[in-house]
């Protein structure tokens, strides 16, 4: 997605940001359990038990997740001064977590009710439910996708993907309960909710390792780095251009942190040159990075031409740098 068609979805959706579409999600959770506790109420189907265990666990999810987006947003401090970003990082991982768990009891329900079959009651009632609050999990999900691109938000990704995951569980419910009805085997609706546990479990799985790679300062993505490394190779025509002078950027260290980006690279320049002309270039390299990429923080040091850090020495050497164990 580009600056420009991101800038543009800001402006024409500046409501559907991280904290409120999070605040409609917990208000939508509160609605889909009332609606699949009822089914199963109605049914005593195993299927929509398990389903509705999840809505219980979407809504802890977030709740926690809009509790992140707020300490996310908070201005870097004196104890924070890269800002509190990573705080979506926890969000992500929790809510993987809180999936985990509620597959557990899932697969334990279902291997009950495989051992303890039950007839199945009121099924039009119950699927009709069921179906209600998987339009309205999609539909938010569906709006949350688009924002957390928009704003990078893994909470937001985070949290839309357990809806789609919960969309389905609805759905594969749905299809088991047809079948048990159709076939009269019962047992059909204990199995559904086993391999829906066994589904639900691999998504959370999947958003615990994503957040624990975010705490490890994971890279920018191939696209961003892309951009970047097109604008940088614009300045440095640029520099050609207007002064007949070459300028050089390498040692480029990138990493993400929630909705923010950051990099950190180095900008060699004629030893000739003064510390004002030099200073100008490095702003304006600075200035059209994080024009290029929203959220970007980039930070660039100047070094005369030929020149390298100690860090880079000692690992050109193949030596650790001083201090290192």
């Amino acid at each position: 997605m580009s600056h420009a068609s991101i800038s543009a979805d800001r402006d024409a959706a500046h409501w559907l940001t991280p904290r409120n579409l999070l605040r409609v999600s917990v208000v939508v959770a509160v609605i889909t359990i009332v609606l699949k506790m009822l089914a199963w109420w109605l049914t005593g189907s195993v299927g929509l038990l398990s389903d509705a265990l999840e809505s219980f666990v979407n809504l802890a999810g977030s709740m926690f997740a809009l509790a992140m987006v707020t300490i996310a947003q908070r201005p870097a401090d004196e104890d924070h001064p890269y800002g509190h970003y990573k705080a979506e990082y926890f969000s992500a991982g929790f809510e993987g977590l809180l999936v985990m768990g509620a597959s557990v009891a899932i697969v334990w329900f279902s291997v009950d009710r495989l051992l303890h079959p039950q007839p199945l009651e009121q099924l039009d009632w119950g699927m009709g439910l069921s179906l209600l609050s998987t339009v309205l999990n999609g539909a938010l999900a569906w709006v949350m996708f688009r924002s957390a691109r928009t704003y990078r938000s893994l909470a937001l990704e985070g949290d839309a993907k357990h809806l789609m995951t919960d969309v389905y569980t609805s759905v594969g419910v749905v299809v088991g309960l047809l079948l048990a009805e159709l076939t009269g085997w019962v047992w059909v609706d204990a199995v559904v909710g086993l391999l829906v546990g066994l589904n639900i479990m691999w998504h959370g799985w999947q958003l615990v390792w994503r957040s624990s790679q975010g705490l490890m300062d994971v890279a920018m993505e191939p696209q961003q780095l892309q951009v970047m490394e097109a604008v940088l190779a614009q300045q440095v025509l640029a520099a050609k251009s207007e002064t007949g002078a070459s300028i050089s950027f390498d040692g480029m260290h990138t990493r993400q942190a929630g909705e923010r980006c950051f990099v950190d690279l180095h900008l060699h320049v004629p030893g000739e040159w003064s510390l004002f002309q030099a200073a100008h270039w490095r702003e304006q390299a600075e200035a059209a990075l994080m024009a290029a990429v929203p959220g970007l923080q980039a930070r660039i040091e100047l070094l005369p031409e030929g020149a390298n850090t100690l860090y880079e020495k000692h690992a050109d050497e193949g030596m650790p740098p001083a201090g290192a164990m």
